[in-house]
């Protein structure tokens, strides 16, 4: 990977061994890690330079923004979507600290879920977004080794789940449930002070330098310029882990202003200071004292003046997670939504009840369902799929309508959803009823549904054809989420751990984990370690099209470079049945005859 490039540039990009990349990258952030953890800040600045100077951070840096990231074909001021890859070579090599100028941001307006609201994004050039990349994967280990344990927003190896099994956690064991605090920061991405956020960030001046001017660079909208002087405009790659570093200290800040033990009426209380559960501007704090969460709202909201922010009134309510309470005259209902799930404690017979950890019985059962918002939310997107679909075929709407079911339901499979599932199919067939209904002529109706229904994994009125059938809600199986342990983080190195958490892997990560153990942490083709960073592809020794099955002896887990690698040089064809060819289980052109 030298920088005379005595190849040609594109053929440099597809020969990049990106296992080795990845590795190479990961070791430095780990270093970082390390000695943050260790209290060495000295030395995780000195790491973080030589991060910037890699050429192999850079190439991750220029994949990650041109195709790994999702928004990747929205274009800049510049209007450059995509780039081919002699043009990602060239671009990994202009990533230099010194005469770097950002240009301004182009501002389009997205539409809020659920809401008939739009909020502004700003989307930086490619060459910008690139440089952002490499600068957060030299920024992101030295404040990933600082992070309060309970903060989940916009963190590797961290999600809405982790949040939401934490808050579980928090009201389960308590008698008679919990005081809320649901609140919502104002604004916060666009109202963060720039000269608190610059003093607070704590990195090496050049680096420093550099989120200056992605600060101040200014937005374009519609061809007007506007100067930015305060906020993190949404769209860029390092807007969140700013908005995070902002926002942090504010849970020990205030969680230390209450003891951890107390006297009362005689009895010794422990975990008494409030629990505060952060997801990005989202956060609930839980207690059991109605006056410990007056103090907590007005010390956070006097924490938040130094950062430019403030609570957001119509979005934060004191509620309690079993009853309901009195506020000026109106009711407010038990329980909260937090993150799309409505989180309820409900009074039960002992019988039914849970325990604490002195085997007290509760008198409440805590549950945590999908919010009705988003099971709202979740109709009209249907509806919406369906009514684009009345004039095309049974098939396209099966390829449309199954990602949107699948997707909603793998969301809510961590919780108590069953019930709900069951509740979304019988709407669906209705919806469906109704799609197919408009499609037929007057008369026997039933015996014409039956050319869009027949048996299949949903009964006897299976929305299907003789190829391919409709995924319902009632398939995804229940399946409770393993809360990750507060201290920890992908950057630590423990592979192990993080091979049964980390949402890059496959779907199935025990099964992983189990490979990962069977190979002694070493990929099968290039006879690499895995790192906690790397991205792990499951592979057929025998191909299936050769007549392999899925069994565990006949799996491989393999870095994603490597299993690409492998597929494009495999050249062995094999003939199907009916006269197809295949390739690494991918059906290609027909065969000649003979």
């Amino acid at each position: 990977m030298s920088k005379a490039r005595i190849t040609k540039p594109t053929q440099e990009w597809n020969t990049i061994n990106w296992a080795k990349v990845q590795r190479k990258v990961f070791k430095l952030q780990k270093k970082i890690f390390q000695a943050v953890r260790s209290g060495n800040k000295v030395k995780a600045k000195k790491l973080q330079k030589l991060l910037l100077k890699s050429h192999y951070a850079k190439l991750l840096a220029v994949r990650k923004v041109t195709q790994d990231n999702q928004g990747r074909k929205t274009a800049g001021i510049d209007g450059i979507k995509a780039l081919r890859p002699n043009q990602r070579i060239n671009l990994a090599y202009e990533l230099n600290v010194k005469g770097y100028r950002a240009k301004a941001l182009r501002r389009i307006w997205i539409p809020k879920p659920g809401r008939d609201e739009k909020r502004p994004l700003g989307i930086p050039t490619i060459k910008d977004r690139a440089m952002q990349a490499l600068v957060k994967s030299a920024l992101e280990p030295y404040w990933e080794a600082q992070f309060e344990g309970t903060s989940y927003g916009f963190r590797p190896g961290r999600s809405t789940h982790d949040a939401i099994g934490r808050i579980y956690i928090s009201i389960n064991q308590k008698i008679g449930g919990k005081y809320v605090l649901d609140a919502d920061i104002s604004k916060c991405f666009d109202k963060i002070n720039h000269d608190y956020l610059l003093s607070k960030i704590d990195c090496p001046s050049c680096m420093k330098q550099l989120i200056k001017k992605w600060l101040k660079c200014g937005v374009i909208d519609n061809g007007v310029f506007e100067e930015t002087d305060s906020g993190t405009p949404q769209g860029g790659t390092i807007s969140p882990l700013l908005a995070n570093i902002a926002l942090h200290g504010m849970i020990n800040e205030v969680e230390r202003k209450f003891p951890e033990t107390i006297y009362k009426n005689g009895k010794q209380i422990f975990n008494y200071r409030p629990k505060i559960i952060r997801y990005a501007d989202d956060f609930v704090v839980l207690h059991n004292e109605l006056e410990i969460i007056r103090q907590c709202k007005s010390l956070i909201s006097k924490w938040l003046t130094q950062a430019g922010l403030e609570l957001k009134p119509e979005k934060t309510s004191i509620r309690h997670t079993l009853k309901s309470i009195e506020k000026d005259g109106k009711t407010i209902g038990t329980g909260l939504n937090f993150l799309g799930f409505q989180i309820r404690s409900y009074p039960v017979g002992k019988h039914h009840s849970g325990k604490n950890g002195n085997k007290e019985i509760l008198g409440s059962k805590t549950l945590i369902k999908p919010s009705n918002e988003a099971i709202k939310a979740h109709h009209e997107k249907i509806k919406k799929v369906i009514k684009n679909h009345k004039k095309t075929s049974q098939e396209a709407l099966i390829l449309r309508l199954s990602p949107v079911i699948k997707e909603w339901s793998n969301y809510y499979q961590t919780v108590a959803s069953k019930e709900t599932f069951s509740s979304e199919d019988h709407i669906l067939w209705n919806m469906l009823r109704a799609w197919a209904i408009s499609r037929v002529k007057k008369g026997s109706t039933k015996k014409k549904l039956r050319k869009y229904f027949s048996y299949g994994n949903n009964g006897i009125w299976t929305f299907r054809t003789k190829e391919m059938q409709l995924y319902y809600h009632s398939e995804t199986e229940i399946k409770r989420h393993q809360l990750v342990k507060a201290e920890a983080s992908p950057y630590d190195g423990n592979w192990t751990y993080w091979s049964k958490r980390r949402g890059n892997y496959p779907e199935t990560p025990t099964r992983v984990a189990k490979l990962l153990k069977k190979q002694k942490g070493k990929c099968n083709f290039c006879g690499q370690h895995f790192t906690p960073d790397d991205l792990v592809d499951i592979d057929h020794i025998i191909p299936k099209a050769q007549g392999g099955k899925d069994t565990y002896k006949n799996l491989q887990a393999l870095h994603r470079h490597c299993h690409e690698v492998k597929s494009r040089n495999d050249s062995t064809y094999h003939r199907s049945d009916n006269g197809y060819e295949w390739k690494d289980d991918v059906l290609t052109v027909p065969m000649t005859k003979g």
